[in-house]
């Protein structure tokens, strides 16, 4: 307990203790940076939490049919920036060079790769945006999820050091990745559909959804940070370097394990004789949308689990401060009440809250 509270603190302060599953914590020298780099267009097809899931389309099963999910450190394949609309579809002709899906590792608990994939993608675009108007007053827009997401950077006065801005601008950039994800699991839960008529809500707040995410922004500041933001093809090699790196530090497990985990797992955190998109498939859920994370505690798992971190607090500077997600009120905002003006992070747990106090009686009256 001491231990982990002077961890906190030190995230809290800024102070980044000495870390095996990530070493860098700040640039050496700047590098060049990818200009002109095309904004991810959508995120790419997750899969719900479970193992060989059936399917139901229109309210009908369809037999024969599976989603098999479980990726091993052999399958990932090679990450591909903004690999969404396309990549789904060669994923499912089994063409893609990139791969997603669910793993097991013993410090890390699940980790789905398409999340990671993901936050890290968004990262490097942020970053690409930010660090050439670091310290100016702008704004961007993402397209609408129920509301309209709108990243607003404020003014103010950058690190004369050029690698400290540098630094500096590749934490904002995974910090504001991650509150990207964090609206993402709200959208999902309140009613925001990808595809028009086809349900989300199985995925919202899964268990390992934002412990992935938050991993995919670690990974892709570690990339910036080494330099490797010059470019689409450096960025896609060394996130396919990092994440492998980073899955052996956290213990990945064998497909066997992973398939053994899901089966323990089965009644617990997710129930296999419901098909997708079923929402309560998965019966586990994680609400907790805070910037320090340990995995979801996975019943039978003996080994001490791994916390990610994203600090408030770098070269001086309280990232909270410096730039924000905010959502305005869209055209479709489905079960989304309106805000008197916009939804601002720190309003961001209290829809979860509220989302698992409804989630609690739904599920209470299904399990009679």
């Amino acid at each position: 307990m001491v231990k982990w509270l002077l961890l906190l603190t030190l995230v809290a302060t800024g102070v980044q203790a000495r870390d095996a599953v990530f070493p860098v914590q700040r640039a050496g020298k700047i590098a060049p940076v990818a200009a002109h780099l095309s904004p991810p267009e959508s995120l790419r097809p997750c899969c719900a939490f479970g193992h060989d899931l059936h399917v139901r389309a229109v309210g009908v099963p369809v037999p024969f049919y599976q989603i098999g999910n479980v990726l091993t450190l052999d399958t990932l394949g090679h990450h591909r920036y903004n690999d969404s609309a396309l990549g789904a579809v060669k994923n499912l002709l089994g063409i893609s060079d990139e791969q997603d899906g669910l793993v097991y590792t013993h410090r890390g608990g699940f980790i789905d790769i398409a999340h990671v994939r993901d936050t890290a993608d968004n990262t490097f675009f942020i970053f690409s945006q930010i660090y050439p108007k670091l310290g100016q007053r702008w704004r961007y827009f993402y397209s609408n999820e129920l509301g309209v997401r709108r990243l607003q950077l404020n003014a103010f006065t950058p690190p004369a050091a050029m690698a400290q801005r540098y630094t500096l601008a590749a934490w904002l950039s995974g910090h504001l990745a991650f509150e990207l994800a964090q609206w993402h699991e709200i959208a999902q839960w309140y009613g925001f559909q990808s595809v028009p008529g086809f349900s989300e809500e199985i995925s919202a707040f899964s268990p390992e959804d934002l412990y992935s995410n938050l991993l995919g922004a670690r990974i892709a500041i570690t990339v910036i940070l080494q330099g490797k933001a010059h470019s689409v093809e450096a960025f896609n090699a060394a996130i396919t370097d990092e994440l492998h790196r980073v899955l052996l530090a956290l213990e990945v497990a064998t497909k066997s394990e992973t398939e053994q985990k899901f089966h323990q797992l089965d009644g617990d955190w997710w129930n296999s004789k419901r098909r997708v998109p079923d929402k309560f498939l998965v019966l586990k859920r994680n609400y907790n949308l805070d910037n320090n994370r340990l995995p979801t505690p996975v019943s039978y798992e003996k080994t001490a689990p791994y916390m990610l971190t994203m600090p408030k607090v770098v070269a001086g500077y309280q990232l909270s401060r410096l730039g924000a997600l905010q959502i305005y009120p869209g055209d479709d905002m489905q079960r989304l009440p309106s805000p008197e003006s916009y939804y601002g992070p720190t309003q961001f747990q209290g829809l979860a809250d509220k989302a698992q106090a409804a989630d609690k009686v739904q599920l209470e009256r299904i399990q009679k």
